[in-house]
């Protein structure tokens, strides 16, 4: 099956469109280059031009935690489903990078295309006989598109980067992604001041391309033109998060660099910068880089008891640098909202991988009985609304409020509907002003008058005797004077876990879709995506289920009733300890705990539908007599829908698809 890799120009040859060749449901495409190339940006181009084509289309980047040298990944997914989970079975291998170029290639499927640069070390003839293998000349169709420029010292840097766009074209041929949609990715790519850049892509993106329609033969893996894009974005999930800001009414916001939240506070900056300028031009917002997570949850919560709306974006060591804060806030009561954008640990960990390891300490954050509210997002939609609304609920419940994205949501490109513009004015919650102190004649900063936990309080600088000029996070009574009379602090104690048991009744309600069967899932965050797949999948095996999506801790009491409803609950996490089943645990009746089975991926990529399905199926097939073979979960024509192998990359350091742990216990 394998061709003689290509090196030089067949004349006159020219490839013919395969009509016989089957329009692919589903494409997987793997680049797998060096960081620091400039291969970002080539892949955005396809992901772009694909989504200007109709075609549902999304990105996975898997890359190292140094600026520059080790390997990367990109996988770009279009479906004409609208899949957009990772696949660990390309369909097409593009091969940039010595390092990794005979693992990636031994790690390919049979019957995959792959590409490689021609002027690779390693010696890669010979190495499979089972896919396509075409040698492209890149360096050389780079150099054509972008010859030398005279008293350009940066010419070979700048070179080393066209490179990318020559396999965009080659890809683009082969796949049939047209060559003007490619075009109009790479002018998005490089608006405004880098416009000049844009042309050199251009022709090198249009080298690739000429040089595929010459040489290659029909290969089976075309797309068409669909019409499934319309009134729809491409966005990453911080993006998406720092509009919430701005719409949320965000006026302060505290962040220190970590991976990989440091973007969401850069995009909010500028976006604040963009809107929130008074008449003459002074800022009507507050944006400090703190010296660390430490200063800048304090100045987050500094800022939230003078009465701003604050916010603090950080991942999961700035969380653990955060507790103690975190701890005041929830005692003194104090709104501020925290996004954690969650990556691999635990200690540094692996900062680049994505990972849903700090659902459980975002909950259960601080010393002594502490429980928060905690949002989990499993769309860049969801993570703008769920931004607006953190900043409603800390300030209802004069609380911290936690937003848990992760890697793969935040710092990937999605598609989503527009976002819907908020109909809703904002919420200060139980707020006093000068005039209702007056009224009211007594005020105590802790007394629950309304029995819901939630006290009334003022803001610094409210001109009344009354009004509150301090707080305590010690020991106090309903007066907030200190206290410890072991009756004022049962009392507070008892109060807040009331105050939390309301607000669990204003959080997002799980989303359910329920039909009666046997079998139910349990997924939160952006495992939702694999969880629809997967559901397809096991659909086609014989193996119907239905699906209970959480989206806020403490979970509702919907959940429990989702489990009694089911046999069999399969609880799918991006963790290794199955953390929300933990809780589920701990809040479920005896005789429903052994209903839950954790379904477990935590090697650092994006989970594929291929991780939650396998496992369910290898579990049920004893208990259901009419399941179909095992070939039902793959791809009868490879990357058709679905799971279109099983084979993964084994052997390079860091691959993407290497095997995980337990799937299943």
């Amino acid at each position: 099956m394998a061709s003689a890799p290509i090196a030089e120009p067949r004349a006159g040859a020219r490839r013919p469109s395969p009509p016989s060749r089957p329009i692919l449901d589903d494409l997987a495409i793997r680049v797998a280059t060096v960081n620091g190339s400039g291969s970002q940006s080539a892949n955005l181009v396809l992901v772009r031009a694909l989504h200007a084509m109709g075609i549902p289309a999304a990105a996975k980047n898997i890359f190292p935690s140094n600026i520059e040298g080790l390997p990367t990944w990109f996988l770009v997914r279009a479906s004409r489903r609208g899949y957009v989970g990772f696949r660990d079975d390309p369909d097409v291998l593009v091969l940039m990078n010595d390092q990794t170029a005979a693992d990636d290639l031994r790690s390919a499927r049979p019957g995959c295309v792959v590409f490689h640069r021609d002027d690779l070390k390693t010696p890669l003839a010979g190495l499979r006989d089972d896919v396509d293998l075409f040698a492209v000349p890149c360096a050389r169709l780079a150099e054509e598109a972008y010859p030398p420029v005279a008293g350009d010292p940066s010419y070979r840097d700048k070179l080393r980067k066209v490179v990318n766009m020559v396999y965009v074209g080659v890809v683009a041929s082969a796949c049939g992604i047209g060559l003007e949609e490619v075009r109009g990715a790479i002018r998005r790519q490089f608006p405004g001041r880098k416009a000049k850049a844009a042309e050199p892509n251009i022709r090198a993106a249009e080298a690739g391309f000429a040089w595929a329609e010459e040489h290659l033969p029909p290969l089976p893996v075309r797309v068409e033109r669909q019409d499934q894009t319309a009134g729809t974005i491409l966005i990453e999930g911080n993006q998406a998060c720092a509009l919430g800001v701005l719409f949320g009414g965000a006026s302060v916001l505290t962040w220190y660099p970590i991976t990989p939240s440091s973007s969401l506070a850069e995009y909010a900056e500028d976006l604040l910068k963009d809107h929130r300028l008074s008449a003459d031009g002074k800022a009507t917002f507050a944006i400090v880089q703190a010296e660390d997570e430490l200063a800048a949850i304090g100045m987050a919560v500094g800022a939230g008891w003078a009465g701003a709306r604050a916010i603090t974006a950080t991942s999961g060591p700035g969380i653990s640098l955060m507790a103690e804060f975190v701890g005041l806030a929830y005692f003194a009561e104090i709104p501020v909202v925290i996004i954690d954008v969650e990556r691999m640990g635990p200690s540094t960990g692996l900062p680049t991988r994505t990972n849903q390891g700090d659902i459980l300490k975002l909950h259960l954050l601080g010393h002594g009985d502490c429980r928060h509210v905690v949002l989990i997002p499993g769309s860049v939609a969801e993570c703008f609304e769920m931004t607006i609304e953190a900043l409603d609920l800390a300030q209802e419940f004069q609380t911290p409020v936690f937003v848990a994205t992760d890697l793969d949501l935040g710092m990937n490109l999605w598609m989503s509907p527009r976002f819907a513009y908020p109909s809703r004015p904002l919420s200060r919650g139980k707020v006093l002003s000068a005039a209702d102190l007056e009224r009211l004649g007594a005020f105590e900063r802790y007394k629950d008058v309304d029995g819901d936990g939630v006290c009334y309080r003022t803001l610094p600088g409210t001109e009344h005797p009354l009004a509150a000029y301090f707080t305590r996070g010690t020991g106090h009574n309903e007066k907030s004077g200190y206290s410890e009379r072991p009756d004022d602090w049962k009392r507070n104690i008892d109060r807040l876990a009331r105050k939390l048991e309301t607000a669990r009744g204003r959080l997002p309600k799980p989303v359910i879709e329920e039909a009666g069967h046997a079998v139910g899932i349990i997924a939160y965050g952006t495992s939702h995506w694999a969880v629809v797949e997967a559901r397809d999948q096991l659909r086609e095996a014989g193996v119907e289920t239905d699906y209970c999506r959480i989206l806020a801790l403490p979970v509702d009491e919907a959940v429990a009733g989702f489990v009694g409803r089911h046999e069999r609950v399969y609880v799918v996490e991006q963790n290794r300890d199955g953390q929300v089943g933990f809780l589920l645990h701990g809040t479920l009746e005896g005789h429903l705990i052994p209903r839950l089975i954790p379904v477990l991926h935590y090697d650092g990529t994006p989970i594929p539908a291929s991780a939650i399905a396998r496992p369910i199926l290898d579990r049920e097939r004893p208990l259901i007599s009419d399941l179909t073979p095992d070939s039902a979960l793959h791809a009868g024509d490879h990357g058709a829908m679905g799971v279109g192998g099983t084979s993964v990359p084994q052997g390079a350091a860091g691959a993407p698809g290497a095997p995980t742990g337990p799937s299943a216990e």
